[in-house]
């Protein structure tokens, strides 16, 4: 043990950030965490924290590390990051923040005024893209702040991912991962670099080339630790940080994903399925696969945007009951919760939901709301809760066809990590809807684990990302489909989900128009 080379990983979700030790067998060796407000919201849709908020938490993670571990800080070899996706930050030309991070989970909207200018817009109107481009374009975070907050926005000397803020702050360099580069930026996704400078981005948007970090691939040294960093880390200073990539990409790393035949499902926050490709394969047209932890690759993904988030808004609104209960018997409270799945039968006597909490851009659309069907006097709040669970599992069934027909590749095996799949009864009823093997891998923290392969490939730990897959990955429990409920859920999910929403859009369109909710 004591002889040991181990990697930090540091891995900023969007409910806690935890600081994670790994070895180069993908053992973990201590843990901290550290729970953080994801947001605040000073008007109504806004979701903002402070850059500062998020580094004083990590410092605190890296304590209770420390407390929890037999492990020494002379161990470590290296560190590396993963964060939340799409949240900004501004730095002025002292590297200090502007303003609050805007959250991914934001909802505010820019001013969108006319059409690109130029051949973009011609070609965005005959490829009927017109409403897509508009969408991206309210959606990006640097539009908004130049438009209402134009002095700052000259302030701006750096535009940065909260990954490129942590780096900066580890090592003192304005980098950050090709891995990492999921937002509203002047990206291009297929070539893995900042856009051209023809691309239609630098129109779109008030972005210049000089606020962006410079950019490294996945397992690349971005620095070294500085003395500050080093004490806030409890670390020893000279340490090399090395690329890592964003929590999702690195959670499916972590779960051993190298193949479009494995679909790796996360049932975090977000809920997404996705499938590791060399090839660029858009999982919706002209919707991009975001870059790879593995470099050179590409994550075809299909994301359901409040995925399990919806699961925390039913324990928030009806779980009080459970949550008590757990506190009082001395459990976790998520066992009671997956009795509540189990009191019911599959299919929750007929109650559907269909998981578009949240509008979309393209599929679905900016118009999109959930929905339940089916309610009858049978139905409890155990229904619901199943009903939950089973319409994320048939939305993500559904991103798996439009995977598999986008890319002409079969997914033969499931990989389910993130909070979500903690659950039993969830991990289930997975297998049941998808028809196929549900895999739990063998560690909860997949999102540092798949960080932490990116550093052990980077430090020569590993001679390459096979190997250290390999290594560091492995199944832990699988849950197989049952017959008889995966026959009820296929008649559930062709005959009935699948029409929920062609048939529902025109209605949610009305409530758009009347109600001007969502957006």
């Amino acid at each position: 043990m004591a002889n040991t080379p181990l990697i930090l990983a540091i891995d900023n979700g969007t409910q806690s950030v935890r600081a994670l030790l790994f070895d180069q067998q993908g053992n973990l060796h201590g843990k901290g965490k550290q729970e953080i407000e994801p947001y605040f919201s000073e008007h109504p849709g806004w979701a903002e924290q402070h850059p500062d908020y998020f580094w004083a938490n990590l410092g605190l993670a890296c304590q209770a590390l420390w407390q929890s571990t037999d492990a020494t800080p002379d161990q470590v070899a290296g560190v590396t990051v993963t964060t939340q996706r799409g949240t900004v930050i501004n730095l002025d030309k002292h590297g200090q923040p502007l303003r609050p991070a805007i959250i991914w989970l934001d909802q505010r909207h820019a001013r969108v005024d006319g059409p690109v200018k130029g051949p973009w817009g011609l070609l965005f109107k005959l490829a009927r893209l017109e409403d897509t481009i508009e969408r991206f374009r309210e959606k990006t975070q640097a539009n908004w702040i130049a438009q209402n907050q134009p002095d700052l926005w000259a302030q701006t000397h750096k535009f940065l991912l909260l990954s490129g803020y942590f780096n900066y702050r580890l090592t003192g360099h304005y980098k950050d991962s090709t891995g990492s580069q999921v937002g509203y930026l002047p990206f291009d996704y297929k070539k893995q670099q900042w856009a051209g400078n023809r691309d239609f981005k630098w129109q779109a948007m008030p972005i210049t080339r000089d606020m962006l970090p410079d950019l490294v691939q996945p397992g690349e040294t971005i620095g070294q630790l500085i003395p500050e960093a080093a004490s806030h880390l409890g670390l020893p200073a000279g340490l090399p940080v090395i690329a890592a990539a964003s929590d999702k990409a690195c959670e499916i790393l972590g779960s051993g994903g190298l193949s479009p035949d494995i679909g790796c499902m996360s049932y975090g926050t977000t809920a997404t399925i996705n499938t590791t490709n060399h090839q660029y394969v858009e999982p919706t047209r002209f919707m991009p696969p975001y870059p790879s932890a593995l470099p050179g690759h590409y994550s075809t993904e299909v994301m359901i945007y409040r995925g399990f988030w919806m699961v925390s808004w039913f324990k928030k609104e009806f779980g009080l009951r459970e949550q008590k209960l757990a506190e009082q018997r001395g459990i976790e409270p998520e066992v009671l919760f997956d009795e509540l799945v189990n009191s019911v039968p599959p299919g929750s006597m007929g109650l559907m939901l269909q998981p578009y909490w949240s509008p979309g851009v393209r599929q679905p659309g900016p118009e999109a709301k959930g929905s339940i069907i089916g309610f009858g006097d049978v139905h409890t709040r155990a229904h619901l809760y199943r009903a939950i669970l089973e319409g994320l599992a048939y939305a993500l069934r559904e991103g798996k066809e439009r995977i598999e027909k986008r890319s002409g590749q079969k997914i033969r095996r499931l990989r389910v990590a993130g909070g979500g799949s903690q659950s039993d009864a969830a991990m289930q009823l997975t297998a049941d809807i998808f028809g196929l093997p549900a895999e739990r891998p063998h560690t909860y923290e997949t999102s540092g684990l798949g960080a932490a392969i990116d550093a052990a490939v980077g430090l020569g730990l590993h001679p390459d990302f096979d190997t250290a897959v390999r290594e560091m990955t492995r199944v832990g429990q699988v849950f197989t489909p049952s017959g008889q409920a995966t026959e009820l859920y296929q008649r559930l999910y062709s005959e009935v989900y699948l029409d929920m929403y062609p048939r529902l859009q025109p209605l949610y369109r009305k409530i758009r128009s009347i109600t001007g909710y969502p957006k």
